[in-house]
């Protein structure tokens, strides 16, 4: 059975990639997920779906690594030639231009929370819990979790969470401002895909302009983003979805544009 999989008809959510991690018991990253991840992210960029929903199947989310894949390594330059392609695959993600959703239904830990991290929303079941646990082995993250934990939480929070390797809930997450929303458990599967569907069915051309200003804004601050801001909103007035709903204001009214992805 492959670790991973990409789907794209799901009924009623036209242009949304559904990337399903399936590699029981505990969805360890080992080999064959990193394979199979690599290939599902290269179909991604590939097809360009108009949005990406991350989920899980299991009684866990992610259960962490499998520890024979570090202690195979031999030495530092072959374990940071790992966090390499590790940290590649996160900036790959991130430059998706759509948006990507995660969806956590249970215990999240280490490699899985960082790759939620690098995705631009995440939602959460609320029994949801998260950890990154690499401390406990001597290790810290290497997926590209702290940085981006610290984007989102501060610097503070992010020291906490690695160093004390604790684990912490869903509504925690939220109210530091990681985790976007908590969903019912009762029905989350359903909606999570609708959730994620919805971005799917909207304005994407506008939503990859947002996502291009905000990385500006991380990497040079807000005077970066305002360089680039004119030219990435601008260029949104020679897309179909942008001209149509103006059209669609002017002679139907506010909320009722339909928006194709052109």
């Amino acid at each position: 059975m492959t670790p991973v999989t990409v789907e794209f008809d799901h009924t009623g959510h036209d242009g949304l990639a559904v990337v399903t991690i399936d590699h029981p018991p505990l969805n360890l990253y080992d080999d064959a997920l990193r394979e199979s991840l690599l290939s599902a992210v290269n179909r991604l960029e590939a097809e360009s779906p108009r949005a990406v929903l991350l989920r899980s199947e299991g009684r866990v989310v992610t259960g962490g690594v499998d520890v024979s894949l570090f202690d195979r390594l031999e030495g530092p330059a072959a374990s940071a030639e790992l966090f390499r392609g590790m940290i590649d695959l996160a900036q790959r993600i991130e430059a998706l231009p759509c948006p990507t959703v995660y969806a956590a239904h249970a215990l999240c830990l280490t490699w899985g929370f960082e790759f939620a991290l690098a995705c631009d929303l995440i939602i959460a079941a609320p029994d949801a819990a998260f950890g990154l646990i690499e401390a406990t082995v001597g290790l810290t993250p290497a997926f590209g979790g702290t940085q981006r934990l610290a984007e989102r939480a501060g610097t503070g929070r992010a020291r906490e969470f690695v160093m004390t390797a604790g684990r912490y809930s869903a509504e925690t997450l939220h109210s530091w401002g990681v985790v976007n929303e908590v969903l019912p458990a009762d029905g989350f599967s359903d909606a999570a895909l609708e959730y994620a569907g919805r971005l799917a069915a909207g304005p994407t051309l506008a939503h990859a302009a947002t996502k291009a200003i905000i990385r500006a804004y991380r990497d040079e601050g807000v005077s970066g983003a305002d360089k680039i801001a004119p030219e990435v909103a601008g260029a949104l007035f020679d897309t179909e979805d942008l001209l149509g709903a103006l059209r669609s204001f002017l002679t139907e009214g506010h909320g009722r544009a339909k928006f194709t992805g052109r």
